[in-house]
């Protein structure tokens, strides 16, 4: 009975092993951030799983990311319009060059724009002036700076200023020159889409790359933190399976980066240490991940010495069973062997009687 079950506990384990194995991204999302003690095998699916499920959760942000971006510039091109129509000076755009008629740059601080600070300036190709363009919209908290050729945005809730050229955003749509009416008449017509889905596939291209080496950067940083805490744990483990678990470890942290950007849609803000606290928590739940594993090993090692002990009780137990059954079939043997003796001391004593007695009969 007890062979029984353990033979449908061990059945059971296995299954439940294979549907691990088979788990879903959603799943995967889960179990990494309410059941760490999953980790392991999670980490067992292989290196390319880890990695595939890294993509596939970075992809999630950037579509938060990229959708902020098209909202943001939904924004501002009707915050815009009037401005265009009333205060802003004549340009013209041909083949990826913007220019604007005027001198001096065009400061619009960030109370007044929804964009945050904005600053145009299409005659600088000064990189020195244009560094300094950024740190001052960085200290304002974020907007965006328009040049000649490009355009560059700097977000409070993404690391580094996002980049893109006028020539990669305008081409794929076939505009190649337009002015300052030619704008007025876009932005009021429903060709308007057709620009909003071309800057969120420009930006998702870029932003999934900057969020993937970002992330990815964060795990391998995670994973020499979480072998070092192996090695302080004495617990043996490979890198890749670390490497794995610190993938898992980050989606709570990727998600609240999401949360992040989604806020910074609507109330922009910064969290100065949110980097730290991104990386902290990352850290928290696989050395968490790495001392439950320790305390199951722990466990583990109990459990047989367990069975050890009790393999050694049962051996005794048997070879003791052995031992008086050989000393019963020797007892046996001896008192069948005794019985045997007997009976040929009888068998003999008759034998020898009926010779005596045969001489005094043929007397008679």
């Amino acid at each position: 009975m007890e062979e029984k079950n353990k033979t449908e506990e061990i059945k059971k384990e296995q299954k439940n092993n294979q549907e691990e194995l088979n788990m879903g991204f959603f799943k995967k999302i889960g179990y990494s951030i309410v059941k760490i003690e999953k980790y392991p095998n999670m980490s067992a699916q292989g290196l390319g799983k880890a990695i595939s499920y890294l993509a596939k959760i970075v992809a999630i942000l950037t579509i938060v990311f990229c959708l902020g971006i098209v909202y943001q510039t939904h924004g501002i091109i009707n915050e815009g319009v009037d401005y265009l129509k009333n205060n802003f000076p004549e340009f013209n755009y041909k083949e990826g060059i913007l220019n604007v008629e005027t001198e001096e740059p065009i400061i619009i601080s960030a109370e007044n724009s929804i964009a945050g600070e904005t600053i145009i300036d299409t005659k600088t190709e000064d990189e020195t002036k244009i560094n300094e363009y950024v740190n001052q919209v960085t200290n304002a908290g974020g907007g965006i700076i328009i040049l000649k050729n490009e355009i560059r945005i700097k977000n409070a809730s993404v690391a580094g200023t996002v980049i893109y050229s006028y020539k990669d955003t305008f081409e794929p749509m076939g505009i190649t020159e337009f002015n300052k009416q030619n704008v007025i008449d876009f932005v009021n017509s429903g060709k308007i889409l057709s620009l909003y889905i071309s800057i969120f596939l420009t930006m998702f291209l870029y932003a999934f790359v900057m969020y993937f080496i970002s992330t990815l950067s964060n795990a391998i940083f995670l994973s020499f933190f979480g072998y070092f805490t192996a090695w302080l744990a004495k617990i043996k483990m490979r890198y890749v399976a670390i490497f794995n678990m610190s993938v898992y470890a980050l989606t709570l942290s990727v998600i609240l980066n999401m949360l992040y950007i989604g806020v910074n849609i609507f109330i922009p803000f910064e969290m100065e240490y949110f980097q730290v606290m991104y990386v902290a928590v990352a850290a928290i739940y696989l050395v968490a991940a790495i001392l439950i594993l320790k305390t199951e090993f722990v466990k583990k090692q109990m459990e047989l010495m367990k069975i050890a002990e009790a393999q050694e009780i049962i051996k005794r137990q048997m070879e003791e069973k052995e031992r008086e059954e050989e000393e019963k079939r020797e007892r046996e043997e001896q008192r069948k062997k005794e019985k045997e003796e007997q009976k040929k001391k009888k068998a003999d004593k008759e034998e020898k009687n009926n010779q005596e007695e045969e001489p005094e009969g043929s007397g008679a």
